[in-house]
């Protein structure tokens, strides 16, 4: 097994993303030196890592580089093998998870955010289509205490950052997440109070109310 101390984690500390990075190294056990980016005036490091994207977060294990938060996720599963596995066992498994965690990555986050952006109609139509895709994914955690059952693992992990967005939801959004879809209210709890990985991994609500109120002034929404 790879030295700790040979971890750096190049991230933003309201980054979905990165947060899910966060958590699995926090569920492995791994030790790593966290650098805080400016997205805004990135650093020369995060540019020579990840020179395809540019983009955060960026796991640099022994000098090498590895991108996108899933990837990365999958990659820390697999090299940290003492502690409990993330992906379920089973091919089956492993392909559902993933194919529901890259629909979370690349609609559910960006419909949300539009849901906090926008105004009007255009907020409207993004409240509802946030809806369905809750929907969706209220389907596929069913009655289960976790998305693979009993144990915390790959699906939640890519899920749980919303917590963190659940406030600024309902102050911007007008989506109230408790009365809407009180099962994954109720797991999304769950996780941050029964894992450690996960409450001491996710920012303050409340900072990211303020963020999501500083974008939205920088956005003409707010005056």
């Amino acid at each position: 097994m790879a030295k700790q101390e040979e971890v750096i984690l190049l991230d933003f500390w309201a980054s979905m993303y990165g947060m899910k990075v966060r958590i699995a190294l926090a569920e492995k056990g791994v030790s790593y030196m966290y650098k805080e980016e400016d997205l805004r005036n990135k650093s020369l490091l995060l540019l020579e890592m990840n020179p395809v994207h540019n983009k955060i977060p960026v796991v640099i294990h022994n000098g090498k580089p590895i991108c996108d938060s899933s990837i990365i996720v999958e990659y820390i599963d697999e090299v940290w093998k003492d502690k409990s596995p993330l992906l379920p066992s089973d091919a089956y498994g492993k392909a559902r998870a993933r194919f529901m965690s890259d629909f979370i990555d690349k609609k559910v986050f960006l419909i949300g955010r539009n849901m906090c952006m926008t105004k009007g109609e255009e907020q409207e139509a993004a409240r509802k289509e946030f809806i369905d895709c809750l929907k969706l994914i209220d389907g596929e955690l069913g009655d289960k205490c976790y998305f693979e059952g009993e144990s915390f693992g790959y699906l939640d992990l890519s899920l749980i950052p919303f917590y963190s967005r659940f406030h600024a939801y309902k102050m911007y959004g007008g989506f109230n997440i408790e009365h809407e879809f009180p099962k994954l209210f109720c797991w999304a709890k769950r996780c941050f109070e029964n894992n450690e990985s996960v409450s001491k991994s996710l920012p303050d609500p409340l900072k990211i109310h303020g963020f999501v109120q500083q974008m939205r002034k920088n956005l003409g929404l707010d005056e």
